[in-house]
């Protein structure tokens, strides 16, 4: 009997069909996750939801009907968790569309192109889909720091000189500056003639010559958004710890000079957000950046481990087992975080891997020694040496790149140092004399950058 009740129900469900089976998905949870860069909202769910999209531009919006679920309060959270200041969303309404649908619309605050994708179940997340909303319009992020740093010298040789503008005049020579493929992998001096000014007046300011160089260091906070990263024992999330220890370094740089130079900080992330690993990298590539550092917490399966490390890129294979085992671990970010494989750019990403060179990783070594013999002043190391591995996320061909694990978190006593504003501090300060090392025997190349 019990056989036969059985085979019917079995029947059923053939006849049911996937459709009305997943009427019965339930909410997890609602995320959403506001940057520069994109928006993201993100709906988990316990079984695959499926979609149908119209973006509307005028005024710009996007409807989405999401299948197989019904209206539920975890939905009508969304409402709440758009904030006011969400450079593109600026509210998300929801409603019962017929039986089974349930309709979305996000009015946005600017026209965007929009990305819906589904995600399989990985690490603690089960089924997600999400909304990736990018702005079709971004910023110039290399005029942005130029405009930045020289912000206040601006305002001060305007007082000095009523009706110059020396901002104005700097940012219009960024033109003249060479891209980074212009650049190439040589090294080599742009050959660019200097610009010629007119002989200042004695009470006029100092306009910066068309040859003064800006030193551009990106700053990459791992993990983000959906991708917390490790968690330490007390609860510690490694993408909160790494950006905190972002901020203290960049301050740092902003500060800073080398030879004359001024410095400038670049952040491929500067709040909670999801940046995938290929992004990272031409982000680092867009500012003609001088330097990468991508900035972690290592972690463990046991809680002994501990000291930091840093790692380059290898083109030979692993340094050791320790670091290929890294390697896979922190090139799961993707994964985890979210990424829209479909949309993804593979041709660009396969020659980031095939262009990097042996240039790149020779100034890699010597980048991530001088930083491993300062951060030895603070704290202990892991390994007394510069490791190496396949890490995604160190491939930019013409950049030296580093990625330092300031410390284990899943180590109590190393979980509570990376909480700790003193031990951040000297952190900081040796990575920022470690890049001062390592441009003193590196000095940046003569090229025509502006300040």
């Amino acid at each position: 009997m019990k056989r036969r009740q059985l085979l019917q129900s079995g029947t059923l469900v053939l006849l049911l069909g996937a459709q009305h089976l997943a009427r019965g998905a339930s909410i997890v949870a609602v995320r959403v996750w506001p940057s520069p860069d994109y928006s993201r909202v993100t709906i988990e769910s316990d079984a695959r939801l499926s979609f149908n999209q119209t973006f509307i531009p005028t005024p710009p919006r996007l409807a989405v009907d999401v299948q197989g679920i019904d209206l539920n309060p975890a939905l009508r959270e969304l409402v709440a968790k758009v904030s006011a200041n969400d450079p593109t969303i600026s509210g998300i309404r929801v409603g019962q569309f017929g039986p089974g649908v349930v309709r979305l619309v996000f009015d946005l605050k600017q026209p965007i192109a929009p990305q819906v994708f589904t995600l399989t179940p990985v690490a603690a997340y089960q089924h997600r889909l999400v909304f990736d909303l990018y702005p079709t319009q971004l910023a110039d992020p290399l005029e942005a720091l130029i405009a930045e740093r020289l912000q206040d010298g601006a305002n001060t040789a305007a007082a000095a000189a009523p009706g110059s503008d020396p901002l104005g005049d700097l940012i219009a020579q960024k033109a003249q500056m060479p891209s980074a493929a212009a650049r190439g992998q040589s090294g080599g001096p742009t050959g660019e003639k200097e610009t010629k000014r007119p002989p200042q007046q004695s009470m006029r300011a100092p306009a910066p010559s068309a040859t003064d160089r800006l030193i551009i260091i990106a700053l990459d906070p791992g993990h983000g958004g959906e991708d917390p990263g490790a968690i330490g024992p007390g609860g510690t999330r490694e993408k909160d710890v790494v950006l905190r220890l972002a901020h203290r370094l960049r301050d740092r740089i902003n500060a800073a000079s080398s030879n004359g130079n001024p410095m400038r900080a670049f952040l491929t992330r500067d709040a909670d957000f999801f940046v995938p690993l290929h992004t990272r990298v031409n982000k680092a590539r867009r500012v003609q950046a001088d330097l990468f550092i991508s900035l972690h917490a290592d972690a463990f399966f046991t809680p002994r481990p501990q000291g930091a490390s840093v790692f380059a890129l290898s083109q030979d294979g692993a340094s050791s087992s320790a670091a290929r085992w890294m390697a896979a671990k922190e090139n799961k970010a993707d994964v985890i975080g979210g990424l829209n494989v479909r949309a993804r750019d593979a041709q660009v990403k396969r020659a980031l891997l095939d262009m990097s060179t042996a240039a790149q990783i020779k100034d890699s070594l010597q980048l991530g020694g001088a930083m491993l013999r300062e951060i030895g002043r603070v704290g202990k190391l892991h390994k007394p040496r510069v490791e190496q591995a396949g890490f995604a996320v160190l491939k930019a061909p013409d950049i030296p790149s580093v990625l330092v694990e300031a410390a284990f978190i899943s180590n109590p006593d190393e979980e509570a140092k990376l909480n700790s504003d003193a031990y951040q501090d000297q952190l900081a300060d040796a990575l920022m004399r470690g890049i001062e090392a390592y441009f003193s025997k590196n000095p940046p190349l003569a090229r025509s950058r502006t300040t």
